[in-house]
């Protein structure tokens, strides 16, 4: 990897490092105060990696749901990642051994980001990996600390689960205002 491809990542990750430390430290946040030690709520992001059904997880979990509704609703709600995907088959298979985290990690974010890059960049493969790295990374980190904040700090977190919602009502709103 170069500084360059590095550099570049870095700055178009910006707008996801600052949404996903915040969105995933209420989900670790929300494992802590149903229950779940550090660790299950980690494992989940690095498993799983989909807000949206990480929480709505929380739920399943805290309700006895069988493995056969939680594999079900993780299918249905994160299927559009299928179509955001087959738009990369071609450039995420031409990146060899790392096409498995580049598929794995493809989320909304990154999809957005990777869509934004030029097609002519000289190191845009190196990019798209180091956007993929950091943003997971940046999810993981925000999950390990609201997973402690939510284990250490005596707050009552009751309403927290409602700042994913309170995410996409923002983005409507932005959306509204152009």
């Amino acid at each position: 990897m170069n500084k360059r491809a590095l550099k570049k990542a870095l700055k178009q990750s910006i707008p996801i490092l600052c949404s996903y430390v915040f969105i995933s430290m209420a989900y670790g946040m929300l494992m802590a105060e149903n229950g779940y030690p550090w660790y299950v709520a980690l494992l989940a992001s690095v498993i799983v990696y989909t807000g949206a059904f990480q929480f709505v997880l929380v739920s399943l979990l805290a309700g006895g749901a069988s493995l056969g509704l939680v594999a079900v609703t993780a299918l249905l709600m994160n299927s559009r990642q299928t179509f955001y995907a087959l738009s990369f088959v071609d450039e995420f298979r031409s990146m060899g051994k790392k096409a498995p985290l580049m598929v794995h990690t493809l989320t909304d974010e990154t999809y957005a980001v990777d869509c934004s890059l030029p097609r002519d960049l000289p190191e845009r493969k190196n990019v798209l990996f180091l956007v993929a790295v950091l943003s997971y990374a940046y999810w993981i980190l925000g999950t390990l600390l609201g997973a402690a904040l939510g284990q250490i700090l005596p707050w009552n977190l009751e309403g927290i689960d409602f700042c994913m919602t309170a995410l996409f009502v923002v983005i409507l709103m932005q959306q509204w205002e152009k």
